[in-house]
């Protein structure tokens, strides 16, 4: 169910960029988003009772939405644009080492071995992603975009832990996707973008389709963490960028240029958040 979960991730990527083509980040980021509130709020009244409701907590949900899904989307589709599905998806992959460096901060968690060595690895990998910018075609600055995207999801990842025990991950995360639709469309309205939310069928199609399956890939998540220990589902979780460079080699044209050294890197990204997940 984990790896299924990254199977829809690296999907998803792939299916943005290729809506990217012919749209814009605004499109495919406010599409993500609305597909995310259907889905998610159509599996809270199909499967949470009622009573399960836990309204203490929404507003911890909604603060995370707002900064956390809100920004980590946007940055992650801007991320897709500008240094390709590949790159993107393994900077991405860093959400948990900015968690854990949150958590060590702010929640008193203690320093391990797993978590140097893992974080040693990611440096060496994230150092080779950046290298091959020049031969994949982007810049190295503009690995901001994916950082600052796992940044945003690490913050929600920590507000989630602070709360997470008030209510469900599935009603949580509903609240917090509709938080992020708000602010989302606020963004939009507020940039004096809207027209830009016009887009081919293709695209829509595109957009609709990674929206989809970035969402079942959420639920697919938190119902394996239901079923499994932590440090079994999340390292399995985090081997998206695996699947998105296997796709980018089936089908050439979907991600881009892929080089060694992005294929390395990923490997050595996956393979840090690995020591720092699942060796505990």
């Amino acid at each position: 169910m984990a790896l299924t979960s990254a199977l829809c991730s690296a999907v998803a990527t792939i299916l943005i960029q290729r809506g990217l083509r012919r749209s814009n980040f605004y499109a495919g980021f406010w599409i993500n988003v609305l597909v995310g509130v259907i889905g998610l709020w159509s599996a809270v009244f199909l499967f949470v009772p009622r009573e399960a409701y836990s309204w203490r907590a929404v507003p911890y949900f909604v603060l995370s939405g707002a900064l956390g899904t809100t920004g980590g989307r946007l940055f992650r589709v801007i991320a897709i644009e500008k240094v390709g599905a590949p790159v993107a998806a393994s900077i991405g992959n860093l959400t948990p080492l900015m968690s854990t460096g949150l958590a060590i901060l702010l929640l008193g968690e203690h320093v391990t071995l797993p978590i140097v060595m893992g974080t040693l690895v990611i440096v060496f990998g994230t150092v080779l992603l950046s290298q091959s910018g020049r031969h994949v075609g982007f810049a190295p600055r503009q690995l901001v975009y994916p950082f600052v995207s796992a940044s945003c999801f690490a913050v929600e990842a920590i507000i989630h832990k602070l709360r997470l025990d008030h209510a469900g991950p599935l009603f949580g995360s509903a609240v917090n996707m509709a938080a992020a639709m708000i602010t989302s469309t606020t963004f939009v309205l507020a940039t004096g973008n809207w027209g830009a939310l016009r887009c081919d069928r293709r695209s829509l199609l595109y957009f609709a389709g990674a929206g989809a399956c970035e969402n079942t890939g959420v639920l697919l998540f938190l119902m394996a963490l239901g079923l499994g220990e932590v440090s079994v589902v999340t390292p399995l979780a985090g081997v998206a960028p695996l699947f998105v460079l296997l796709l980018a080699l089936l089908f050439p044209g979907a991600a881009g240029k892929v080089g060694w050294r992005v294929v390395v890197g990923a490997v050595l990204i996956v393979l840090g958040v690995f020591l720092l997940t699942g060796w505990r």
